[in-house]
């Protein structure tokens, strides 16, 4: 759909996020997710959350997809995460 928008071919596009961004296309999205979800877990309104809520409302469709981009973007699975942070 970006790429429609852009009016770029999906390759393009691909090539684009490679060369400057040094990422592909899913890591890339996935690091706005990332960043959304460490936004969330450090508000103070977390209005009992849990992580996995958390996690699918970011555009996660998987516990298992969320845990290994958080870990590769953070160094830490998100349980230790939230320790660290006193979440």
């Amino acid at each position: 759909m970006l790429a429609d928008k852009l009016g770029v071919t999906r390759d393009h596009l691909s090539q684009v996020l490679n060369r400057y961004a040094k990422k592909r296309f899913s890591d890339y999205i996935n690091s706005y997710r990332i960043e959304e979800v460490i936004k969330v877990l450090n508000s103070p309104s977390l209005d009992g959350k849990k992580i996995i809520e958390i996690t699918f409302e970011s555009g996660f469709n998987s516990k298992s997809t969320f845990n290994n981009a958080f870990k590769k973007a953070t160094g830490m699975h998100p349980i230790e995460f939230k320790i660290s942070h006193k979440i």
